[in-house]
């Protein structure tokens, strides 16, 4: 069975507005899965082809709390025993519009944890060591 994520973004376009992640993914191993935002829209290639974190300030990659953080750093999502992560996040750094706008980046969920900079790893402070990407898509607007 195929890997399925469905997101929903709910805010306003304002760079001061939180915007809040909401929504569930399905056919995930049991535990928890870094969960960023990735520089481009496009998965030609894959997963791959959406870059980096979205990080537009050149910082270290932290958690969703930190000071010091990629602007696509949203931690982690936790899958139960079903494989199902259910989504809740409000984010303050992402926004829907002005210079931390992510409409036409990429949701990416990754195998491992991220341990949000602070595990010590070689890629701890580039991706969180959270390992390979097993979902993506682009992130768009929907008529509501």
């Amino acid at each position: 069975m195929p890997t399925k994520a469905v997101c929903v973004l709910n805010g306003e376009i304002d760079e001061n507005s939180p915007v809040e992640v909401s929504g569930e993914i399905n056919g995930l191993g049991k535990g928890l899965h870094g969960f960023h935002i990735h520089e481009f829209g496009d998965n030609t290639n894959g997963c791959i082809s959406a870059g980096a974190h979205f990080n537009p300030h050149g910082k270290e990659h932290g958690g969703p709390g930190h000071d010091v953080r990629h602007v696509g750093d949203l931690g982690n999502v936790e899958a139960g025993d079903d494989g199902v992560a259910k989504i809740n996040i409000k984010d303050k750094t992402i926004s829907l519009g002005g210079a931390h706008n992510i409409i036409g980046r990429t949701v990416v969920v990754h195998a491992d944890p991220d341990d949000l900079g602070q595990g010590g790893h070689e890629l701890s402070k580039s991706t969180g060591n959270a390992g390979a990407r097993l979902a993506c898509g682009v992130i768009g607007l929907a008529k509501i």
